[in-house]
């Protein structure tokens, strides 16, 4: 319930912060935006290649079990 609440006033203070009339913090965050973007971009991206080849190589070996299981069901692993 705690962090429930301190997420909500986390939350609000940005809200708050980045508003024209109150601190003004606006163009700050819209700076921080464009320098932090392309390499959060970049960071996604990686990631996003290492899950493909480790689903690729998920599927491969699925692939393998399934043909393995067969073989032994029909009884000409010898």
């Amino acid at each position: 319930m705690v962090a429930l609440f301190i997420g909500f006033l986390f939350i609000a203070f940005s809200v708050f912060a980045v508003l024209p009339g109150c601190l003004g913090w606006g163009a700050f965050v819209i700076e921080f935006l464009k320098g932090a973007v392309p390499v959060l971009a970049l960071i996604s991206g990686f990631v996003s290649i290492l899950i493909g080849a480790a689903d690729i190589k998920d599927k491969a070996e699925a692939k393998k079990e399934e043909l393995a299981a067969a073989k032994i069901q029909d009884g000409t692993d010898k």
